[in-house]
């Protein structure tokens, strides 16, 4: 039996899933995704895809056409947090959309992580609308290997 933290992102994460999958359940053929509904798609960008390796933790985000000076990584209490802010078009007054789904304005995303990394050496390189975090693992964190006596 596990006890329920309510300032653990990771059960608030897992609480959203679920309550996600009741109403997919409910309405499968509602034909649009929660995402653009308004206020859910800001909590879900950028996009990000976490991927765990024996040295550490590769994040990359989805995030096309945000100036990479606007974007602030941080690690704190092994959670990697992505901020910045994507400009609206220009040249375009916003009472003039018919139809907006490409959000504009400030954003953060925050991944938890299921072991220590080192704050220190972690580095992000922006690409093709691509942001790359790679978050080595501490030392601690990583796996150690016991040698077994023969007696």
């Amino acid at each position: 039996m596990t006890v329920w933290d309510p300032f653990r992102l990771h059960d608030l994460h897992r609480l959203r899933r679920e309550m996600d999958q009741l109403f997919d359940a409910a309405a499968p053929q509602r034909g649009w995704p929660l995402g653009f509904l308004p206020g859910t798609g800001a909590r879900q960008y950028p996009r990000v895809n976490l991927a765990e390796t024996a040295e550490g933790y590769v994040a990359s985000a989805l995030a096309p056409g945000v100036d990479p000076a606007s974007f602030d990584v941080s690690v704190k209490d092994n959670v990697l947090t992505i901020s910045g802010e994507k400009s609206a078009p220009p040249g375009v007054a916003s009472d003039a959309f018919h139809r907006t789904e490409r959000s504009a304005g400030r954003f953060s995303r925050s991944v938890e992580l299921a072991a220590e990394v080192n704050a220190e050496k972690v580095t992000a390189a922006y690409r093709d609308g691509i942001l790359t975090v790679t978050l080595p693992k501490a030392p601690e964190a990583r796996p150690r290997r016991i040698d077994i006596a023969v007696a």
